[in-house]
């Protein structure tokens, strides 16, 4: 708008002052504020050559503004950029235990989704596609945009200090590959990874995957037990949604300080006090008690799978975790 009125009111301006067509006004107009130093079309009078100066003046004083402001805005954007990059990584270097979630597809965001919604557990996302980063911004996800099987990008999310890494890129041979550079890195990492058959299930297995799933499989046993057992599968639907809170089920374990460590079951109060279910109890071996008996021992080492309202998990957690001195009886 400003230049239209420039090129206006400067072929006003000569029409005017010195009687040019419009063409040819035009012509002087362009020539005077682009400052080319072209003839003019004929001699100017004084007082054509004052508006000329007036306008030359005002010409480059317009195409500074322009300039001036198209830089600011290229370093704003670039500011902004690089700020927010560098409180990413800032954010992603405090992490501790964290998981990374390689691959923000339709798996790995709502992989994502149900993680964030335990505040316990933190996570970063690699994802090479950056038309998803605004996505992964809107989520809230803390990310790195970049190809996960590079070294560099697994080592900028922290692989050294997480405690587990998910492989759900879209290819096996990818995934493949990025749990060998991840084993590499981090020999006691948990890798889950994604898999579309068997024998990349077998490949994947072999390459350092601690467990691999199959989201076809899971599906289809999923969709199948629906079918056969759908009460079955509608109690579970409830005990996994975490946004109830009268009904949960959550695996804790057991900190040799803990006071209830190397207590019967029947002694440890945990039904009186808290009105929770033991499900289960995994041992340090990896053998698993189901429906564990009252006499069952709870050892330091083992992993109390209960269910029951999240308030109790939560304060059978303190005592199993942190280790409190208190009696748990009631």
């Amino acid at each position: 708008m400003l230049l239209l009125l420039f090129l206006v009111g400067g072929s006003t301006g000569y029409m005017v002052i010195e009687g040019y067509n419009f063409m040819d006004a035009l012509y002087m107009t362009v020539i005077t504020i682009s400052t080319v130093g072209y003839e003019e079309v004929q001699p100017l009078g004084e007082a054509g050559r004052i508006f000329s100066m007036a306008l030359i003046i005002s010409g480059v004083a317009f195409f500074l503004y322009i300039a001036a402001f198209m830089v600011q805005t290229m370093l704003e954007g670039q500011i902004r950029i690089i700020l927010g990059r560098r409180t990413l990584e800032k954010k992603i270097n405090r992490l501790r235990n964290h998981y990374i979630v390689c691959g923000y597809g339709r798996i790995g965001r709502v992989l994502c989704k149900n993680v964030q919604d335990y505040p316990d557990m933190e996570l970063v996302a690699i994802e090479s596609n950056s038309e998803i980063i605004p996505t992964m911004e809107q989520d809230g996800v803390l990310y790195i945009c970049g190809d996960a099987s590079e070294e560099d990008n697994l080592l900028k999310a922290g692989i050294k200090r997480a405690k587990g890494l998910v492989a759900a890129l879209a290819t096996d041979t990818n995934n493949v590959f990025l749990v060998l550079t991840a084993r590499q890195l981090n020999p006691d990492i948990m890798i889950i990874a994604r898999a579309s058959n068997q024998g990349a299930k077998t490949k994947l297995l072999a390459a350092g995957a601690s467990r691999v799933e199959s989201p076809y499989d899971i599906g289809a046993v999923s969709m199948a037990q629906r079918l056969m057992r759908p009460s079955v599968s509608s109690f579970l639907d409830l005990v996994f949604t975490y946004n109830r809170k009268d009904i949960q089920m959550e695996e804790i374990p057991v900190d040799p300080a803990s006071s209830l460590a190397e207590l019967m079951l029947k002694d440890s109060g945990i039904r009186q006090t808290y009105n929770l279910i033991i499900i289960a109890m995994i041992k340090p071996d990896g053998g698993m008690l189901f429906n564990p008996s009252h006499n069952t021992l709870i050892q330091a080492g083992d992993t109390v799978i209960a269910m029951g309202e999240s308030e109790n998990l939560e304060k059978l957690a303190t005592v199993l975790r942190a280790g409190k001195k208190n009696n748990a009886m009631g």
